[in-house]
Formats: C-alpha cells, sequence, structure tokens
C-alpha cells in the first residue's frame, strides 16, 4: 500500500470530484484513493500529511502539530461516513456503529458563541477553539457536513465513481457517474475492449 508519505504519486490524484467544492464531507471521504495498478494514496496517512489536508481545507493552521492519534481519530471517520455513503447510494440500512461515530463527532464541538469582555472594545461573542480543541472542531465540522449532504436535497445525486478500481464518491450530473475525466476515459476504454473481444455468437 502506498501512501503520498510513500510515494511521489500526487500528481497521480485525481482533482476533486464533482460535488466536493461544495460538499467538504465529499473531499473527505475521497483523501482515501485507490488507483489503478493497485496503488492507494491516503491524503490522512501520516500527521503531517493530515495537518496539510486541514490546512487546505480551512479547518486546522499550518502549525497545529496534529499527532498520529488525532490522524487516526479523522481516518475513523472517513471510514465511518464511507460505510454511511455506501448504504445511502445501495438504498440500505445504516450500521448502527457508523451512526454513532457521526453522531458523536457532531456533539464534540460547542454550537453557541459564549461572550467575553474585552479591556478595550467590551463585550463580544465568539466560539472557543484553543489549540486543544482544533480536531474537535474539525471532527463536528465534517460529520455536519457530510449529516446536511445525507439529509439534504443533493443526496439522491450521491453515487460511487463507475470506474474500478476507483472508490470516490461524487455528486452525478445527469447520466455521468465517473467522479474524474480520468476515470471516464478508463470506463470508456475498457468497454471498448469488453466488445472487440467478445467471443461472436455462434
Amino acid at each position: 500500500m502506498r501512501t503520498m508519505s510513500e510515494s511521489p504519486v500526487g500528481s497521480s490524484v485525481p482533482p476533486p470530484a464533482p460535488g466536493a467544492r461544495d460538499h467538504l464531507a465529499l473531499d473527505f471521504v475521497n483523501s482515501a484513493v485507490a488507483l489503478p495498478g493497485g496503488h492507494f494514496v491516503d491524503l490522512l496517512g501520516t500527521p503531517d500529511a493530515t495537518n496539510r489536508w486541514l490546512t487546505e481545507h480551512g479547518l486546522a493552521p499550518a502549525d497545529a502539530g496534529v499527532q498520529e492519534m488525532c490522524a487516526a481519530q479523522l481516518r475513523s471517520l472517513r471510514e465511518h461516513l464511507r460505510v454511511l455513503f455506501a448504504a445511502r447510494v445501495a438504498g440500505l440500512p445504516a450500521l448502527p456503529a457508523a451512526l454513532t461515530a457521526v453522531n458523536d463527532a457532531l456533539s464534540r464541538a460547542p454550537t453557541a458563541s459564549l461572550l467575553y469582555w474585552d479591556e478595550k472594545n467590551g463585550p463580544y461573542r465568539a466560539a472557543p477553539c484553543p489549540t486543544n480543541e482544533i480536531l474537535d472542531r474539525a471532527l463536528a465540522t465534517l460529520a455536519a457536513d457530510a449529516a446536511d449532504l445525507l439529509t439534504g436535497p443533493d443526496a439522491d445525486r450521491l453515487t460511487g465513481c463507475g470506474s474500478a478500481p476507483c472508490n470516490r464518491y461524487l455528486l452525478r450530473h445527469g447520466r455521468r457517474h465517473w467522479c474524474s475525466t480520468r476515470c471516464g476515459d478508463r470506463a470508456r476504454a475498457a468497454r471498448a475492449y469488453a466488445r472487440r473481444t467478445r467471443s461472436p455468437s455462434p
């Protein structure tokens, strides 16, 4: 298994899937990418890679100093979300453990802005976010976005990429079932090859 930290395959990672710019959770779920040739890229594979992903998505400062325990919690939430996405796409009941994990993440960050008092400017409200709460806030934000996607109008458009071995999810537009042009080309090439090699009927 290869990860971003082990192999320079960053250029092999496809661009964000359709819908990922509107739903952060979609990009999060797609941060583990299966590539042709048995390659696998995990954008959360190491603490440094996880910190970089969180920073790029506005969920943590560049100097957050993410540790492996934090990265592991994010990878765990990602797998639970993948289970829920798969259940939604297949029209199957969700696993209780996945629902529990998402609801636990949702409850980690306070929703109310607290009251503070500045000596110069007086009272103001702000959501507390000390350094040790960065992970909790990231988990809550990702879980909330996933919950919004799964219960919102875009849920019916959620589907898995139809080009093996890709494991990414996307929001379908029309008949498109591929997460990228590259996957679409690969699927069309596979169909063309299958037609050429199909045995003629007797």
